[in-house]
């Protein structure tokens, strides 16, 4: 928490901040461009945020972009402002898209939500999470059904015992214990430019484990603001159950009775 109070304390750091939350996920040219400063000097301030964990930084081809993580700035939130004030606390929730995942080729579209979470548990058993239909019966309210081989179908299926698929898609990668990428798209869903894809990938950090988690290909504004919403829950509560065996409370869209 030093670092990303040193981090905060200068303010060209913070206008940095500013601009990425305006605009997330550029590279250090436009970010030179809407600071005004040179490449060298903007590189220092940046090592010093990535250093913070404020700023993380995804690989798209031979550019490199910048995203905000505002992971220290929750815990600054939970650990001193959420008990004083809730206006602030609501303000700063509002900063969703934060990013680190690994793109390979230039023709990759630029992720157009990225959430990273830590979570006290190893890669093996978070990785086992995602795709046992147990476990995301307990903290996703569908059964994750596939053989979770390469092109293989997979889907999100209710637990209602009707055999109805809420998302369904093909297993496009799996490596684990550290990346798994699938399509993503609702039961005969036509989409102009073919189906989302969501990737999920996990990094040892310490004891613990860092997971990103990528959505590409969104329809719109509306479904942005929907994957969002439902993300940041089942991600919170996959970090629950992965670190106690236990949940939250459901939510009234989960569709789940229990």
């Amino acid at each position: 928490m030093d670092r990303v109070f040193k981090a905060l304390a200068d303010p060209t750091r913070r206008f940095v901040l500013d601009r990425l939350r305006e605009n997330n996920g550029q590279t250090l040219g436009e970010l030179c461009e809407s600071v005004r400063m040179a490449r060298q000097s903007l590189t220092q301030h940046l090592g010093v945020l990535e250093a913070a964990n404020l700023v993380t930084t995804v690989r798209r081809g031979r550019e490199k972009l910048h995203y905000l993580n505002p992971v220290p700035l929750h815990e600054i939130q939970e650990r001193w402002i959420s008990a004083f004030d809730r206006p602030r606390l609501d303000a700063l929730s509002a900063l969703k898209q934060k990013a680190e995942t690994l793109m390979n080729t230039d023709s990759e579209p630029r992720p157009e939500f990225v959430h990273t979470t830590y979570i006290a548990a190893t890669p093996e058993k978070v990785f086992e999470c995602l795709m046992d239909p147990q476990a995301t019966a307990a903290y996703w309210f569908h059964h994750n059904v596939s053989d979770w081989r390469p092109g293989s179908p997979w889907a999100h299926r209710r637990l209602d015992g009707s055999g109805t698929d809420d998302v369904v898609g093909t297993v496009v990668e799996i490596d684990a214990p550290r990346r798994l990428v699938l399509t993503w798209t609702g039961p005969g869903e036509e989409r102009p430019n073919g189906p989302a894809r969501v990737t999920f990938d996990l990094k040892p950090y310490g004891d613990a484990v860092q997971l990103t988690v990528t959505h590409v290909n969104l329809r719109d504004d509306q479904e942005h603001r929907q994957i969002s919403g439902g993300w940041n829950f089942v991600l919170a509560n996959l970090k629950t159950y992965a670190e106690t065996g236990g949940t939250l409370p459901v939510p009234a869209w989960s569709g789940s009775g229990e």
